[in-house]
């Protein structure tokens, strides 16, 4: 991870997940990009880098020797006549040795590109792994708050960026640095000292003029890059929810605001492109007039008898030789400029740190019983917010294989004790246990596998029947998976399919009905084997006919597991063995159905008014 400090490192939103503040630190930069290099897993990798790093410095010195080797060939030629000369053969030697040392220095880009492109592959691949499962780790208000689109967008222009940094530092900066040197020396050796000064005065007011320039382009390159992620975002996110759209005839509100993203993208993209353009001519004004200047002083030698007229020809292509790379240095310093911009969010995503992780100590829940967990909250108290209570003292046991069900209005705390139960948070005070077990100091990896979720909207990826059912066991037997769907009531839906399992359900599950969706959570469910079963509303969704039919699947599967139920239809839930009512983050009413109607309190008012209504 590359080494940013920042005020505070957390995300801000969608597409800002990098403070505007952030300052990189340069060095520690790059010893972690040689770190994730090296952690790339790219064959051969020692070997790879070594040779490409090789067969820079070859084509580095070739480039370089090239001219002397034309200019030694020039001045061999002698003259035997009006307008005549005589080519001897160390002319053609020296000129075989130029055109071989022209090849070499031409294709060993392409050797060394061809060894090296697989170290550089892997390493984006690598940083974009680690910044993918970095995310996936973080907690559930940080995946609450994200714009998928944008976090999308910072983790692939972020892997690449390493790609570009990679080849711009081993590949240009550093190469050349040295052609520079070796220019400079042949210079002063073949030539005069006053060529190798021209030379340096040359490439210093270029690297101040690039570097100049490039640092005032850095807030147009950076609003390019927020106003294409905020176009991206918006994108995204209108495509995903498209049925919504549709039902409020949103469409033309929806491509307004996407034209004001992408116009403001035009805006930021024009002065990016003016800002590099008056950097182009800056950079080509200072290279002529210094290849200008060392044209004249070769002439001004060679007509006072201090050069030949080979060395004006060797001068001339060492500084075009010189000056290519000259042109790559500014080329390369944006590319790294640019590159550590486009990695300040991708670099701010992995500095977030999830909050829900394994204590050093963790340890695995004891062997399942076959009866189901036991879940106990003693005392928990969880605040979402300066202005959202979540749980307050809230303390209620489930023995294995009982239901327990949680009902209240909308805001009573019912989804954070389902999240508590899931330690997809953690408590602010007091404890959740499992099987005796305080959850924190329980490993995720056991938690993930005793608890299981069937949530209201069942959430399918665009994938296969098959898929979708085995998705938390990949491993399971063909047998197991149909297994599991004929115990949530799919065969029959399955059976009457042309692809049968292997039918795709579409984006999001969208192909399947609401009923359908939820009998895939259910077999998914089923298939997990959980010692506790949540039942987050799972049929408030659904027609009557519907209802009652996963109901009675539910029923069925509730079986030797524990289940915790929410539901806001109390005769769903009208046989749990515990009912908790819920107002306001506490437990206002605890019993059993008839006890809790008897006693003519809220859950009582509630049932009348629901009946009524029914």
């Amino acid at each position: 991870m590359v080494h940013v400090h920042t005020a505070q490192s957390r995300f801000r939103g969608p597409g800002a997940i990098a403070p505007p503040g952030a300052r990189f630190d340069f060095w520690g930069s790059m010893a972690d990009l040689g770190r994730l290099v090296m952690r790339s897993g790219a064959p051969q990798l020692r070997l790879r880098i070594g040779a490409a790093l090789v067969l820079v410095f070859l084509g580095k010195l070739a480039g370089v020797l090239a001219p002397v080797l034309l200019g030694e060939a020039i001045n061999t030629l002698t003259p035997v006549g009006q307008g005549v000369v005589m080519v001897g053969a160390g002319f053609i030697g020296l000129a075989l040795g130029f055109a071989f040392l022209r090849l070499l220095a031409a294709c060993a880009p392409y050797a060394r590109d061809a060894i090296f492109t697989r170290v550089s592959q892997s390493t984006m691949a690598r940083a974009a792994v680690e910044s993918f499962g970095h995310a996936l780790s973080l907690s559930l208000d940080f995946h609450q708050t994200k714009q998928t689109g944008a976090l999308s967008r910072v983790i692939d222009r972020g892997a690449r960026a390493t790609d570009f940094l990679i080849r711009s530092l081993v590949f240009s900066l550093g190469p050349t640095a040295v052609e520079l040197v070796l220019a400079m020396a042949v210079m002063v050796v073949r030539l005069d000292w006053s060529f190798a000064l021209t030379a340096l005065v040359t490439l210093v007011l270029y690297a101040v003029i690039t570097f100049k320039i490039t640092d005032w382009r850095l807030d147009h390159r950076r609003e390019l890059n927020d106003a294409e992620t905020r176009a991206a975002g918006l994108s995204s996110d209108a495509l995903m929810n498209y049925e919504t759209l549709k039902a409020f005839g949103a469409e033309p509100r929806l491509v307004e605001t996407y034209a004001g993203a992408m116009a403001t993208y035009v805006d930021a993209s024009a002065r990016a492109n003016g800002s590099l353009n008056l950097l182009n001519a800056a950079q080509a004004l200072i290279l002529n007039v210094g290849l200008a200047a060392m044209t004249v002083m070769a002439g001004m030698q060679v007509s006072g008898g201090t050069l030949q007229i080979g060395d004006v020809t060797m001068a001339i292509f060492l500084l075009s030789g010189l000056y290519a790379p000259l042109g790559m240095l500014g080329f390369q310093y944006r590319e790294i400029r640019q590159g550590l911009i486009d990695m300040e969010q991708m670099v701010a995503l992995r500095d977030i740190r999830p909050e829900i992780t394994d204590a050093p100590d963790a340890r695995d829940l004891p062997p399942a019983t076959g009866r189901g967990a036991a879940i106990a909250f003693d005392r928990v108290s969880f605040r979402h917010d300066a202005r959202s209570v979540g749980l307050i003292d809230v303390s209620f046991e489930a023995q294995p294989g009982q239901t327990v069900a949680l009902v209240g209005p909308s805001g009573a705390g019912k989804t954070t004790a389902i999240r508590l139960a899931m330690r997809l948070i953690d408590p602010q005070e007091g404890r959740v246990l499992i099987d005796g077990q305080d959850m924190r100091q329980v490993k995720l990896a056991a938690i993930r596998r005793a608890v299981a979720l069937v949530p209201q909207d069942v959430a399918l990826f665009n994938d296969t029947l098959y898929a979708n059912i085995a998705f938390p066991r990949p491993d399971a037997s063909p047998a197991e998976v149909r297994a599991a769907a004929d115990a949530a009531e799919l065969g029959a839906f399955i059976d009457g399919l042309p692809d049968g399992m292997q039918t795709r359900v579409g984006e999001r599950g969208l192909k399947l009905s609401g009923g359908e969706r939820q009998r895939v959570g259910i077999a998914r469910a089923l298939l997990a084997d959980p010692r506790l079963l949540i039942l987050d509303e799972a049929t408030s969704a659904l027609d009557g006919p519907t209802e009652a039919a996963i109901q009675e699947t539910l029923r069925k599967v509730r079986a030797g597991r524990t289940t915790l139920v929410v539901a806001h239809r109390l005769s769903t839930i009208a046989d749990a063995d515990q009912i908790l009512v819920l107002r306001r983050g506490r437990i206002v009413e605890r019993g059993a159905h008839e006890a809790l109607l008897a006693k003519g309190g809220e859950y009582a008012a509630l049932w009348r008014r629901q009946t009524r209504q029914a």
